[in-house]
């Protein structure tokens, strides 16, 4: 008869009360698989011919190195036979099953459901499972569908052989029970707060109400324990330092809800009674405790504490007064020195440190843009002290190029305390940043197609030099090709080139732009019926004969310039732009069908932009001033009276002046900052130097619709009203004055750089004038909608709208024919607008 070795207690021949020594004869394995009986005995570290004590620890050592092999739900080492001092040992082992890899559920789950549960759990195709596997799975099936709202979900898993495939799958019999919602949430011990204010600390954890249609009610054991947290921190930041949740029940109220009944002890309200400042020597204490700008007797606000001392989002906190002085080694450490009743004395401990000069600068993670294109428009360089506000303005200014993800622009100071430097690594991630325009347009009546090339990260060195990977990049350069065309009846070309940094060793940025475009009712050659051209007996095509045309063509060159006062967000620009319109029988789109207009200006703008990036920015502002002008001929033409004159030999040479202010404001409205608020306001204003030469009909304003329609000849601006036909705001020949308003609250889906989207509402109002006596800013049309914004690196941002526009129009106006005006004139009318873009229809 067999007998177990290695029990505690007696059995058969063995004691442990007189254990006796062996010698191993022969070794057998039994299993309930095919396994191989060497590998079982090797794992044991039991041999044939050793000498073993019985019971003793060498069997013992051995059912624990079989069972660390995570392989087997039973092992038990045996005697078969004892003859003398030589015994014939049996290792019993029953291996676990392999799982097949397939989980069953009872009733079925959703594919999201089964994969959210397998991801968790972790396991691998045939894997060995335990009972501690079964047991985990019943654990995360449980938990997962708790986090659901099923607040009293059971799950039990056994295995069962699978015939098919071979192995075991793991079948789980689910109960989900009730998804539970929250009936009522009563809160006791509150006086500083209401029950309303702390309920709406808990943001995950909301009462069932038919009226909240985009509130979850359903419970959640963690977003609840978070929530929990929530509160004591609302308490906290209302100096109640010694708020706590004394107890919380969460029971059934009926078969489908529960309730939440939760007590506070709020403590008392505390108090600043003293502030002391220890170690400080840069900074006197006054100079301290006015950045500070807490006093004694304030209130003991943990979390505005925290902001004076550390980040304060203006930088006025005390740790950016050091830091942006050099002293990266700073420290300060805010202590209790004593706490009685309601009152706090507080020591600041401040470790100063060296003031610590930058080494070096180096950059990573750019796989196309130049080390130096990046390092030259960095507010640090080395030599230069240690300063956090260079270093978060050296980010923006990354992340204003367009040309990494501003969702990653990452910055790591490297601090060495022995030589007092720091060296200063960016990283970045480069995101595409060239654009292919391919769009189609509809404008007077016909349809309009563009195509167009914009490199914004061009290196014209590289053009002939190489390497081209997969175009010559990487030196900041911009340039733009662009055709626009309907056939014979519009062309348009489009070339402009911007170097950034003229000379390379100033930001000074030099910008080169020529254009030509031919406006037609005709073929440039004759065709025949079938639209062929006709050739005559050489060959060669015929032109056709006095061709009714307008051609625009012009050439312009500017000067940009980073300004350091009032401070470095301001930048100046000068440009030098001459344009000539050469009109041939060709009637109804300026004032006059035959002749030739010259347009040679100067263009000034000076601009403030601190948002903190372009494509989804949260904060700062955009505020620009500009000023367009052209010589004032008329001051010495010798003409004395200009009402005689046709519009050909008026405006022979334009004279004019222009001024346009506009201003965009982004402010975050939540914590996250991802709702965020824009507000933008734009002004126009378009003067003759000479009352009785008149207002010059180039250079116009025309308002309404998305922008996107119509033909910028002349100059005119064609400026966006959403909820309204295109253009049918202002005059059909365009207006001089101009004012628009615009207000949007935009919230982000997607902020990868790959596939920027955000939704967005907005109000907007605006109206253009013809003379400054029927100026009115505030005689407005008005209009609201919803809209979305996608932005696709290769193509740029496009959008769509729906406008609802409030306000009659005037039938009189309107560029474009086709307006319904019976419907404009009710008020009330709304439609769609497509735009591309990110400053098409803005002021």
């Amino acid at each position: 008869m067999l007998s177990t070795i290695g029990m505690a207690q007696n059995f058969g021949d063995f004691s442990y009360m007189s254990p006796k020594k062996y010698k191993i004869h022969d070794i057998k394995v039994e299993s309930s698989h095919n396994i191989d009986h060497n590998v079982v005995i090797a794992v044991s570290g039991l041999k044939v011919g050793q000498e073993i004590t019985v019971p003793g620890q060498q069997i013992a050592s051995a059912i624990n190195k079989l069972w660390e092999q995570d392989r087997f739900s039973d092992v038990q080492i045996l005697s078969e036979t004892i003859k003398g001092t030589s015994i014939v040992l049996i290792i019993k082992v029953e291996e676990l099953e392999r799982w097949s890899g397939k989980f069953k559920f009872k009733p079925n789950v959703s594919k999201n459901e089964l994969d959210d549960i397998q991801e968790a759990l972790g396991f691998y195709d045939n894997q060995r499972i335990t009972q501690d596997n079964l047991k985990q799975v019943n654990k995360v099936v449980r938990g997962y569908f708790i986090e659901k709202g099923y607040f009293k979900a059971k799950a039990h898993s056994w295995l069962k052989a699978d015939t098919l495939v071979g192995g075991y799958d793991i079948m789980v019999k689910l109960d989900k029970g009730e998804r539970y919602k929250i009936n009522a949430i009563n809160i006791e011990g509150n006086e500083a707060l209401s029950d309303g204010q702390i309920k709406r600390q808990m943001k995950d954890t909301k009462e069932k109400h038919w009226w909240k249609l985009f509130w979850r009610s359903k419970f959640i054991t963690s977003n609840y324990e978070k929530d929990k947290k929530k509160i004591i921190a609302k308490y906290v930041d209302m100096s109640y330092r010694d708020a706590e949740i004394v107890s919380d029940t969460v029971y059934d109220f009926d078969e489908k809800t529960i309730n939440i009944d939760i007590k506070i002890n709020e403590g008392n309200k505390y108090y600043i009674r003293s502030i002391n400042w220890v170690g400080n020597t840069k900074y006197r204490d006054g100079q301290l405790d006015t950045v500070l700008g807490i006093k004694p007797g304030d209130e003991y606000n943990q979390s505005v504490l925290d902001t004076r001392l550390y980040m304060n989002p203006s930088g006025s906190d005390v740790s950016s007064l050091y830091m942006d002085n050099g002293y990266l080694f700073f420290q300060i450490n805010p202590v209790e020195k004593q706490v009685s009743n309601d009152s706090v004395d507080l020591e600041f401990q401040i470790y100063e440190g060296k003031q610590a000069r930058i080494r070096t600068i180096s950059v990573s993670g750019n796989t196309k843009t130049s080390d130096h294109v990046i390092i030259r428009d960095l507010y640090t360089q080395p030599g230069d002290l240690f300063s956090r506000d260079a270093v978060i303005r050296s980010q923006r200014e990354l992340s204003q190029k367009g040309y990494f993800n501003p969702e990653t622009l990452g910055v790591n100071p490297i601090p060495n305390p022995e030589d007092g430097t720091v060296d200063i690594e960016y990283v970045v991630e480069e995101s595409p940043s060239d654009q292919i325009e391919l769009s189609g347009g509809f404008g007077a009546g016909r349809i309009v197609g563009t195509l167009g090339v914009s490199f914004n990260n061009f290196a014209l060195r590289r053009l002939f030099k190489g390497p081209w990977n997969p175009l010559p990049a990487g030196d900041g350069q911009k340039l733009s090709i662009r055709a626009q065309s309907n056939g014979y009846w519009f062309q348009s070309y489009n070339l402009s080139f911007t170097e950034p940094w003229l000379g390379g060793k100033k930001p000074q940025a030099f910008s080169f732009t020529a254009f030509h475009s031919v406006q037609s009712s005709q073929p440039i050659f004759q065709r025949d019926g079938n639209g062929n051209i006709l050739r005559d007996a050489d060959g060669k095509a015929i032109r056709t004969e006095d061709r009714q045309y307008l051609k625009i063509s012009g050439v312009s060159v500017g000067l940009g310039k980073r300004l350091k006062w009032p401070d470095d967000y301001f930048q100046v620009y000068h440009q030098l732009s001459f344009e000539k319109y050469n009109v041939n029988n060709y009637g109804s789109v300026l004032s006059f069908s035959d002749g030739v207009a010259n347009n040679l200006s100067y263009y000034f703008n000076i601009s403030r932009n601190s948002i903190d990036q372009p494509l989804y920015p949260r904060t700062g502002a955009k505020v620009s001033f500009s000023f367009k002008t052209s010589a004032p001929y008329s001051w010495f033409d010798g003409v004395d009276n200009y009402d005689g004159l046709s519009d050909e030999k008026r405006f022979k040479w334009l004279e004019y002046n222009k001024i346009k202010f506009t201003t965009s404001w982004f402010a975050p409205l939540t914590k996250d900052k991802k709702l965020v608020a824009n507000a933008r306001f734009g002004v126009g204003l378009l003067n003759p130097w000479n009352k009785s030469k008149g207002v010059i009909p180039f250079e116009r304003f025309y308002m309404g619709g998305s922008g996107l329609t119509g033909y910028n000849i002349g100059g005119r601006e064609i400026i966006a009203l959403r909820g309204y036909d295109d253009q049918i705001i202002s005059d059909q020949n365009g207006d001089p004055l101009i004012a628009k308003y615009t207000l949007e609250m935009r919230y982000p889906l997607s902020l990868n750089p790959s596939a920027t989207i955000y939704v967005l509402g907005f109000a907007e109002a605006g109206n253009s004038w013809q003379n400054y006596k029927d100026f009115n800013p505030l005689k407005v049309k008005r209009s609201a909608g919803l809209g979305v914004r996608i932005y696709l690196p290769m193509f740029g941002l496009m959008g769509l709208d729906y406008g609802f526009g409030f306000d009659p129009v005037d039938s009189n106006h309107g560029a474009a024919p086709g307006h319904n005006y019976d419907i404009l004139n009710k008020g009330y009318h709304g439609q769609f607008h497509f735009t591309i873009g990110m400053n098409l229809g803005e002021l």
